[in-house]
Formats: C-alpha cells, sequence, structure tokens
C-alpha cells in the first residue's frame, strides 16, 4: 500500500498532533536500525557523538548510556522533532551530556572536527542532493572518525513504489557511496546485498583526499 502524500510529508518534516503521533509510531519502527548504526559505530565511553536527523531523541539516550564519559549532539530540521528529542533527554540535556539543535544536514551548527562518530538512519531521502549534506558531515568530525548510514536503495522495488516520490528519493547504492566518497570518506558496506544499507565511513585525512 503506497503512503499518503500527508503521512510522507509528516515524516520529512513533523508538525502539530500528527507529528506527535507520528514520531511515537518512528521511535518503535526506526528502532532496530538506529541500534544497527549505534554498534556499528563501536562507541567508546569518551566519545562525543553526532545523529544527523535525529527525529524522536530515542538514539540520543542510548548514545548516552555508551559514550558515558563523552557528549552526544542531535540535529534535525523539525522543531517539533527537536521539541519531543529534548523532552525524552531532559536530564541528560540538564546534565549537559546532550544537546540538540534546530538544523539541517547542510548547515550544521557546530565548529570543525567536533565529533568523533555520527551517524544518519533513514534521512536522506529528504535530501535535494548528497554532496552539500556530506560534505558539512565530514567537515564535523575528526580524521579518522566513523559515520554510519542506513538508507533504502531504489533496488527495494516494493519500498520505491510504497513511499510518494514527490517526498522520498530513493538513490542508487553506487550514486550514496560516490557522494561520500567526494566527501572525503573511505567507505565499507556492511552485509552488501542487505536492504536497507549499511555504509559505514571513515574520513581521511587531507593529505589522504587529496591523493
Amino acid at each position: 500500500m503506497r503512503r499518503p502524500l500527508f503521512i510522507a510529508e509528516q515524516a520529512r518534516n513533523a508538525r502539530g498532533m500528527l507529528g506527535r503521533f507520528i514520531a511515537f509510531v518512528m521511535a518503535r519502527e526506526t528502532l532496530s536500525e538506529n541500534l544497527r548504526a549505534i554498534d556499528a559505530l563501536d562507541v567508546q565511553p569518551r566519545d562525543h557523538i553526532l545523529d544527523v536527523g535525529c527525529g524522536h531523541g530515542r538514539s540520543l539516550e542510548i548514545l548516552a548510556a555508551r559514550a558515558s564519559k563523552g557528549h552526544v549532539a542531535g540535529a534535525d530540521t523539525s522543531e517539533l522533532m527537536v521539541e519531543i528529542a529534548v523532552a525524552r533527554n531532559r536530564a541528560l540535556v540538564k546534565a549537559r551530556k546532550v544537546d540538540v539543535a534546530i538544523a539541517p544536514a547542510d548547515a550544521l551548527p557546530f565548529p570543525d572536527g567536533s565529533f568523533d562518530k555520527a551517524l544518519c538512519v533513514h534521512v536522506i531521502y529528504f535530501w535535494e542532493g548528497l554532496d552539500a549534506p556530506f560534505r558539512e558531515i565530514a567537515r564535523v568530525l575528526k580524521p579518522g572518525a566513523r559515520f554510519a548510514l542506513v538508507f533504502r536503495t531504489d533496488a527495494d522495488k516494493t519500498t520505491v513504489a510504497s513511499f510518494p516520490k514527490e517526498v522520498y528519493r530513493f538513490r542508487p547504492r553506487s550514486e550514496v557511496t560516490a557522494a561520500l566518497m567526494r566527501a572525503g570518506f573511505a567507505v565499507q558496506v556492511a552485509e552488501r546485498d542487505a536492504e536497507p544499507v549499511l555504509a559505514i565511513a571513515t574520513k581521511q585525512n587531507a593529505a589522504a583526499v587529496v591523493s
């Protein structure tokens, strides 16, 4: 069954009471893939970690528990999702272990080289292009930092047909990995034939990118 356009719009930018319901549903629907990405990051106690498109913020509390002596930040374009994420992690925010910002992936409000790890789960469908967001994510990561990206490709025909193309862009895996490489990442794909894809990208140093 094809997802209605108004539901897809809420997934892209949640707002109002319907947006709160969508956040509730997504917190359960996306948990397994968020955990898949988090496990791939091999989080260490002192890591500083960024969740790009953090949505409801459930992954922020999981990350904060694993990076017990570090710091976790989330960024999302939806004011409502940020509000929900802050409320969910109120004690962690008050303790300054978690921060959540209203920001798109291509304009992150963090200094260069701020993070040891980053993840982005089921978000790239809503981006008009890949290059600017991936370059921005690379900018805020330290050299050698790991970035876990989870996404469905255009090869998953059932999923593609289920979501309105006015909102969702399902791209070939090769297009996504090429954009990551242009942004300065070395890329490894876990479980090569699996959908959704888990791409594990490592930020190269400047010399490696130039060469």
